[in-house]
């Protein structure tokens, strides 16, 4: 069984993910979006977005930090793993807190708000359970970790192990030794994982680079105003000729 959690299905989200993506953006470019619902209420939304999307990007961060900067390294430069621990208890508390408070409001707007629930998909309801469960899982753990001495390190078990499934060579074993909290909250971030290229969560790969590049609008004016200004060559006005020649 561990061999299956954390040696197959790892790569079955991965394949899963990327060829989500791909699909997605080769089929469905139109529906590559957030819809986004701020032309029907905008008042909670102005509050709840902020909070949502600068929590989540801080607790990515944290994630990247812990999961893929080995112990070594932050001994290095003189953080002991006590500093460590203390400031990623702190920081990731703040923002799973302000990611999970931003949710909920995200999910009451949706809920009162008619015609924001009339656009609700059963799409976006499984998206929402499988995120806000996650998101659960991580505070839990984080608390967890604090108040139960038994709970294993997550750099000497889950951090290894989610470094081993680059090299193809996944430490079963590393992870099978985390505490049930960590399984728990990895196999609920692997699900999300691999619903992700199929919700409204897609758009968080899109970026508006070809903005940069792309033409000038022009806008013309369609009131019946003489010029100002004489033509310039080669665009001699068309219509009736004067009647004075």
């Amino acid at each position: 069984m561990d061999v299956v959690l954390w040696g197959v299905i790892p790569y079955l989200v991965l394949a899963t993910f990327v060829g989500g993506l791909i699909w997605r953006y080769r089929y469905d470019q139109f529906g590559w979006t957030t819809r986004s619902s701020q032309l029907y209420e905008s008042a909670l939304l102005r509050i709840a977005s902020p909070l949502f999307h600068f929590g989540i990007l801080v607790v990515v961060i944290g994630h990247v930090i812990g999961l893929l900067v080995p112990e070594a390294w932050t001994d290095a430069i003189g953080v002991s793993e006590s500093e460590y621990h203390a400031m990623a208890l702190s920081l990731g508390t703040i923002a799973g807190l302000a990611t999970l408070v931003g949710v909920v409001m995200l999910i009451y707007r949706r809920r009162k708000t008619g015609p924001v629930f009339m656009a609700t998909t059963k799409n976006d309801k499984t998206m929402y359970v499988v995120l806000v469960a996650a998101i659960v899982a991580g505070l839990v753990t984080t608390v967890v970790s604090v108040f139960d001495t038994n709970v294993t390190d997550y750099r000497h078990t889950v951090s290894p192990w989610f470094r081993s499934l680059f090299v193809l060579q996944p430490d079963v074993d590393a992870m099978a030794a985390a505490s049930t909290s960590f399984h728990v909250h990895t196999l609920v971030g692997l699900a999300l994982f691999a619903i992700w290229p199929f919700t409204r969560l897609v758009h968080a790969f899109t970026a508006p680079v070809h903005y940069l590049f792309r033409p000038y609008i022009v806008y013309r004016s369609r009131d019946d105003v003489s010029a100002t200004r004489a033509p310039r060559p080669g665009w001699e006005p068309v219509g009736t000729p004067d009647r004075d020649r």
